[in-house]
This record gives structure tokens, C-alpha cells and sequence, in this order.
């Protein structure tokens, strides 16, 4: 029997914003609201975790097992998730100079819901993909034998969640753009739209290795690329979690204009962006450019 938290949520809602920035350039600008499609794990957190939770449960664990950094936004969803499902939850920290530190307001949140928090040291953390280097530090988390869900929740069954993002999406507009962390929430939506539009990824980390991950994953859930994506470059305002103070005035300004609650880490970069990108006349008048709004503050 599925889990009530598990059960298919109804479509989150599109509406239309009216801002001088993009109108100016004739394109008109839609919010995919998927802040408001579950009212505990928002946006694309549960489209990712929530086939990552009934496979599990469906395989009698009772212990989930993921990654990320001290201001992980999945950390939190997943420490979540466990609590809403009784499912006994271990994150697994990067950065062992943290274990001695008092918890910030992050990782707080995970230790509320239950999680049981082990941190690790950055190259241990960047040897996870390796198959031997993930067993010993499954094996010094105490969590052999739990239901693994990758850093981001970006896996094969995590992007076919995202595909019914993408199916939501279909006739919403020439252009979907979403922010990228892992890049699993772009490779899933592109995959679910109608072959005439197109994906727009704003990576929120610097580097540069996103379009390989994407390739990468896509090829592992289909079997080869699925949709029209790209991503654009360039607006990470430093990395991940760096909100400087420009970018939390555009924010709060976006809020201020459309009564939207703006969250800082991913959904601020990507309006940043989008309005940047709109403004340098980048998309084409008469584009109906939607902006997946994937989490809240």
C-alpha cells in the first residue's frame, strides 16, 4: 500500500507575472509554482525523492542514506521525508572540519527531523562515485545495508519524477527554464516536454561540468539525450550558496514587484538570470519563457 505522502500529487499551478523587464523585450513570463506542489518536500525535491522513497519502502528499508553540503537543500528534504514516512534518515556531510562546529541553521532543521548527521572529510566525500570508497564510508556512517539516494537525489528513477514535470509543461511556452544543481531536474524536464520546446539550465555552481553529468544521467534513465536543452552559464554569483548582496536586492525586489517569495540559493540565480538574459535580447520577441520556481525560502 503507497504511503498517503506518497500518493500522485495534482499538477502544481502556472501563473503569469507582468514585469516591465521582459515585457519591454515582448516576452511574456509564466512562474511553474512547483514551490506549492507538495506542502512539506516543495518543488523539485520531491519530484525527485518521492520514486526514490516508494522504491524503498517497496524493498522493506527502513533507512535512507544521501550526501551533501551544510547548506544541502536535499540534506533537508530527505531528513524530512523520513520523518513523514518513519524511516530512520543518515547524511553524509561534506566537510569534516564541521563536526566540531555548532550546527547552522541547515543542518539543525536535518537534526530536528531525526537525521543522524557523520561528516566526512572533502576527498572522501569527492571519492563517493567509486564503488569501494563508497562502501567504506557507508560502512563509517554506520549505514550498510540503507537505501542510497545519490548527492541531489539525481538518479535514473529521480529523472523519470522529473519527466512528469516536463508533461506538465507541454504547451506552457517556447522556453522552460529551470535552476541546475545536480542537473537531474533539467535532464528529467526536458525529456517530458513536447519536441517543439526547449529546456533552459542555470547552473548554481561554477565549473563547468554540468553538461557531462546531464549526458551522463539521461543515458543512464533512457538510454541516450532526451529533449532540447542547454544550459546558460555564468550566473552563479560566486557558487553554491553565495548570495551576494546585489543578488539578495534583486530578490527582495522580484518579491516586492509580484508578492513572490524568492528563494535565494537556486530560484534567485535563475530570475537573475532570465531578466539579464531577456534584457541582452537573447530570446526572441513573442517568446513565452516559463521559470520553474523549485523551492521556497
Amino acid at each position: 500500500m503507497t504511503h498517503p505522502e506518497l500518493l500522485p500529487r495534482p499538477p502544481s499551478p502556472v501563473q503569469e507575472v507582468r514585469d516591465e523587464r521582459f515585457a519591454a523585450h515582448g516576452v511574456r513570463l509564466l512562474l511553474k509554482r512547483d514551490d506549492l506542489v507538495h506542502p512539506s518536500l516543495p518543488g523539485n525535491k520531491w519530484r525527485k525523492l518521492a520514486p526514490n522513497l516508494r522504491a524503498a519502502l517497496e524493498a522493506g528499508h527502513d533507512r535512507l542514506v544521501t550526501f551533501g553540503g551544510a547548506y544541502s537543500n536535499h540534506l533537508r528534504a530527505t531528513a524530512k521525508a523520513g520523518r513523514l514516512l518513519g524511516l530512520e534518515t543518515v547524511g553524509i556531510v561534506r566537510g569534516d572540519e564541521l563536526a566540531g562546529l555548532p550546527l547552522n541553521d541547515s543542518l539543525t532543521r536535518c537534526a530536528a527531523d531525526g537525521m543522524r548527521l557523520h561528516f566526512v572529510t572533502r576527498a572522501a566525500y569527492r571519492a563517493k562515485a567509486d564503488p569501494a570508497p563508497l562502501a567504506a564510508l557507508l560502512t563509517a556512517a554506520g549505514a550498510e545495508g540503507a537505501y542510497v539516494v545519490p548527492e541531489g537525489g539525481s538518479n535514473p528513477l529521480a529523472l523519470e519524477g522529473c519527466a512528469e514535470l516536463g508533461r506538465e509543461l507541454r504547451g506552457s511556452g517556447e522556453l522552460v527554464a529551470v535552476a541546475c544543481g545536480t542537473g537531474g531536474t533539467l535532464a528529467g524536464l526536458a525529456s517530458g516536454l513536447d519536441p517543439e520546446q526547449r529546456a533552459l539550465g542555470v547552473p548554481v555552481l561554477a565549473g563547468g561540468f554540468l553538461g557531462a553529468e546531464i549526458r551522463s544521467l539521461q543515458t543512464r534513465a533512457f538510454g541516450g539525450p532526451a529533449g532540447d536543452w542547454s544550459l546558460a552559464e555564468g550566473f552563479d554569483h560566486g557558487g553554491y550558496a553565495k548570495v551576494p548582496a546585489v543578488l539578495d536586492a534583486f530578490a527582495a525586489d522580484f518579491e516586492s514587484r509580484h508578492g513572490l517569495p524568492v528563494e535565494r540559493i537556486y530560484v534567485a540565480k535563475l530570475l537573475w538570470a532570465l531578466t539579464a538574459l531577456t534584457g541582452a535580447a537573447a530570446f526572441p520577441r513573442g517568446t513565452t519563457l516559463t521559470a520553474v520556481i523549485t523551492g521556497s525560502p
